[in-house]
C-alpha cells in the first residue's frame, strides 16, 4: 500500500521527481494483476484503464494497460522494481512481445538519459506507443519525453485508435 507520503510497500522511494512506468497484461485475471503492480511499485498516481490491441508479436488477446507514476530512484532500481512486479505476477518469459500476465515497463524518471542496455530511459519505443501515451497524459498532462519532447506533441503522430478507454479502476 502507499502512505500519505507516496511511498509504500517494496516500491522506490525519491525525492519528490517521479519516474513512469507502464502496465500491460493480458494473461489471466488482467485487471487482479495490474493491481498487484499498482500495490508493489509504490504509485503515487494511477492511469485509468485501457483495453488495447496487441502490438507487435504472435497472435493473442487484448491487453489491459495503465501508467502509474512512482518516485524517482536510479534506472536499475526501477527495473528491479518492475521485474519483482512481474515475478510477483508469476510472469513467465518466453516469445517476444508474447502474452504476459503482467508487464511493467520503465518509461522515463523525470530528465534522466541512461543507455544501460539492461534499462535505457527513455524507453527505446515509448515514443511509438499509443497504449503507453495516452495513459500517462492522462496522470500528467504536461509530461516530457527526455530527448524527445512533450508527450501529448508525440502523440498527435500516433494512431490511438486501438487504445479504448473502460470503466475499470485501479484504485478505489
Amino acid at each position: 500500500m502507499t502512505d500519505a507520503a507516496g511511498v509504500g510497500g517494496s516500491g522506490v522511494g525519491g525525492s519528490g521527481a517521479t519516474a513512469v512506468l507502464a502496465l500491460g497484461s493480458n494473461l489471466g485475471d488482467r485487471l487482479a494483476n495490474l493491481r498487484l503492480a499498482v500495490e508493489l511499485v509504490g504509485a503515487v498516481a494511477v492511469s485509468g484503464v485501457y483495453e488495447t490491441d496487441p502490438v507487435g508479436g504472435p497472435d493473442q488477446d487484448d491487453y489491459l494497460n495503465a501508467v502509474v507514476l512512482v518516485p524517482a530512484a536510479p534506472p536499475r532500481t526501477l527495473l528491479a522494481v518492475a521485474r519483482a512486479a512481474e515475478q510477483a505476477a508469476r510472469r513467465v518469459r518466453g516469445v517476444r512481445w508474447g502474452p504476459r500476465t503482467l508487464d511493467v515497463d520503465v518509461i522515463a524518471s523525470g530528465d534522466v538519459i541512461s543507455d544501460d542496455p539492461e534499462v535505457i530511459i527513455p524507453h527505446p519505443r515509448a515514443r511509438e506507443r499509443a497504449f503507453v501515451l495516452v495513459p500517462w497524459l492522462e496522470v500528467d498532462p504536461d509530461a516530457h519525453l527526455a530527448g524527445v519532447g512533450r508527450v501529448v506533441d508525440v502523440l498527435r503522430g500516433l494512431d490511438a485508435s486501438g487504445v479504448r478507454s473502460t470503466p475499470l479502476v485501479l484504485r478505489p
